[in-house]
């Protein structure tokens, strides 16, 4: 089995092993220039050592006032040649080997600090990492309060904590929407059984009820059951589609929201039509739930006599679907809210919804590729407004 090092020893090993091999590079390159500044004695390829007793004896010869043969003083002269460049061929030779032996011992050394420096050099680049491991180790779904907060230079290091950072509060986020939606979720479904059970409750109480008070008991039952089904029906439409869209067609929008408009009920409401051609490609199904809700909230959250507008327009690369209603005055600062389930304003409430309208609205825009905003208008009421990509003619 392969030893696992830790990220820390593996920069370590890397460190020193980038540090030998300059080096050695320069080891060598100091080596080469100084041989080649000591240059070889000139001649023969090699040189033997001449004896001492030899040259002793050409030198006594030399010096001495008597002739010498010629024969003799050449040969003499070579020899001192031969013990010149003898000599000057071992200083060489002793030079090379006292740099090299010096060189590697150097290295050698400086390798084994540089190792050290290595270690405690990866050991605080590494710091940022552990911090974020520390910070990922205390995340759970129940606790997602740990955050890196990493300072210093905006380095790659830097950036990477900033980004689990921004994750972590994304997901904190998210759970906590979680946490909301299944809460508010029991206990409007919880409503509905309160109801049924409290109104079955009453009528079994009595002894022997009357057939009115149990057509009653049915008649409240089946309000209850009804207002059970759509809220299951609202949360079944949300869940499907964190799934993601499984039907591409071609629909115009103009024309699911003129059918819509032909099954309103808007009472005394006027509404006022602008629909030009809206291609796109999605689910007509969904579609036609997204401006139902559209349409149902601009005329529920109403006043008497109100107005309702209705445009369907091209812009760029998109269409986009404009909703906007009469009604009472909306803060600006509660608009973002009312596309999270379950929300509802103050004064917008008492009318049977479940503050799940413009929620399931985000979520068929969001499956579509699109996006959804509202404004409040001055004079009251919202104005609604769905961005899809456009689908280009045959």
């Amino acid at each position: 089995m392969r030893p696992r090092f830790t990220v820390r020893v593996r920069l370590t090993l890397l460190y020193t092993g980038l540090f030998v091999a300059c080096g050695a590079i320069v080891v060598a390159i100091t080596y080469g220039l100084v041989a080649a500044n000591l240059k070889a004695p000139p001649g023969k390829a090699t040189v033997t050592a001449v004896p001492d007793s030899f040259l002793q004896s050409c030198k006594e010869q030399l010096n001495s006032k008597t002739s010498v043969d010629p024969r003799v003083r050449q040969k003499c002269e070579a020899a001192f040649q031969e013990a010149a460049a003898y000599g000057a061929q071992t200083q060489r030779d002793a030079v090379l080997a006292d740099l090299l032996r010096y060189s590697l011992g150097t290295l050698g050394a400086v390798t084994l600090l540089g190792a050290v420096a290595g270690w405690f050099v990866a050991g605080r680049a590494l710091r940022p990492i552990h911090r974020i491991t520390a910070a990922a180790r205390a995340a759970s779904e129940h606790n997602l309060t740990a955050r890196v907060s990493l300072g210093g230079p905006r380095d790659e290091l830097r950036q990477l904590a900033d980004t689990f950072d921004d994750m972590l509060d994304r997901l904190d986020g998210a759970f906590q929407a979680q946490r909301r939606f299944i809460a508010n979720a029991s206990h409007e479904l919880r409503t509905p059984l309160t109801v049924m059970r409290a109104t079955i409750d009453v009528v079994l109480a009595k002894p022997a009820p009357s057939t009115g008070e149990l057509v009653r008991m049915g008649q409240d039952v089946r309000s209850a059951v009804d207002h059970a089904e759509i809220l299951i029906e609202a949360l079944l439409t949300l869940a499907r589609n964190e799934r993601g869209l499984a039907v591409h067609e071609p629909t115009d929008l103009a024309t699911v929201v003129e059918d819509v408009v032909d099954e309103l009920d808007a009472g005394n409401r006027r509404t006022h039509l602008d629909l030009e051609p809206a291609p796109v490609l999605g689910d007509p199904i969904l579609l036609e739930r997204l401006a139902a809700n559209l349409v149902d909230n601009a005329v529920r959250y109403n006043v008497d006599d109100g107005h309702v507008w209705l445009v369907t327009s091209t812009v760029d690369d998109h269409v986009q679907l404009q909703v906007a209603n009469t009604g009472p005055v909306v803060a600006g600062d509660a608009v973002a809210r009312l596309f999270e389930p379950f929300q509802r304003l103050h004064d917008r409430t008492g009318d049977g919804g479940f503050g799940l309208g413009l929620a399931i609205v985000a979520s068929i825009a969001g499956v579509h590729s699109g996006a959804v905003s509202a404004e409040p208008r001055d004079e009251g009421g919202l104005t609604v407004t769905v961005r899809l990509p456009l689908v280009a003619g045959p």
